[in-house]
């Protein structure tokens, strides 16, 4: 599992990993999942930091580490 900044923002692919680009699993689920996840409330709501670029907060990613 990589290492989780204090505070900051990551994106999905940050949380839920990317093979093709070596990016490790925080959550290891798909990206239909975690978006499911997000919309059922059983994920962290993103924050929307510009018109296309959506992230959340690592200490709403730590919460819910912790709660698993």
């Amino acid at each position: 599992m990589q290492t989780l900044p204090v505070t900051g923002f990551l994106r999905v692919k940050q949380i839920i990993g990317d093979p093709k680009k070596g990016i490790p699993p925080i959550i290891p689920v798909s990206a239909a999942t975690w978006w499911d996840g997000v919309k059922d409330g059983r994920f962290p709501k993103p924050v929307k930091l510009g018109p296309s670029t959506t992230a959340w907060r690592v200490e709403d990613i730590r919460k819910l580490i912790a709660s698993i």
